[in-house]
């Protein structure tokens, strides 16, 4: 017996496959990666945001091709803003509270320092900012607090029986702090 409903599951496909995919920004937001991509249909006039996979932001018929789409990515105010450009071809640029996608990637790379790292087939990233802190594993702010240690801090915390600890020292004033990652007693190099 046929179904009354009739299937829509390939004509969702066709919708989701991101044919007009016309810009793609990776971010580092508070320990996680996001991956943001947009579509823009000259001829459709369809706007698609997508974050990590998940479209956030869908409008079609837009008869304005250039202009603006604001969204937000874990409190942050993100700004996608479509330029003209020659011909039927368009600019597009990402701000995140303000800053231009590649100023703020590098404003977080310069208060950030990240490791990746590989344990028995199972991916870790341990991010720590270096102005609070706070570390995260796998996105997931980490409850433990440093600890003062001689020369620096220390943060210790246990995930899937491994042994995380991520040190802050430095040696005098002079210098400048020095960043480790150590899993079961291992130091890790820095991405």
């Amino acid at each position: 017996m046929e179904d009354a409903i009739p299937d829509h599951r390939e004509a969702l496909k066709k919708n989701h496959n991101k044919t007009d995919l016309v810009a793609r920004w990776v971010i580092p937001i508070k320990g996680k990666l996001y991956d943001i991509e947009f579509e823009h249909g000259i001829i459709s006039g369809k706007r698609v945001i997508w974050i990590n996979g998940k479209d956030i932001l869908r409008r079609d018929m837009m008869y304005r091709l250039v202009g603006e789409d604001t969204f937000f990515v874990e409190g942050k105010r993100c700004i996608i803003h479509i330029f003209p450009s020659s011909g039927f071809k368009y600019t597009y640029k990402l701000f995140i509270d303000g800053l231009e996608c590649e100023i703020y990637n590098q404003t977080q790379s310069k208060i950030l320092k990240t490791w990746e790292i590989k344990i028995n087939d199972k991916n870790y990233r341990v991010v720590l900012e270096k102005d609070t802190l706070n570390t995260y594993l796998n996105g997931d702010l980490r409850d433990e607090k440093p600890e003062f240690v001689d020369g620096g801090t220390d943060t210790q915390f246990t995930e899937d029986g491994h042994i995380f600890i991520v040190s802050a020292r430095s040696g005098n004033r002079n210098e400048p702090i020095c960043y480790k990652l150590a899993v079961n007693g291992a130091v890790q190099e820095v991405v």
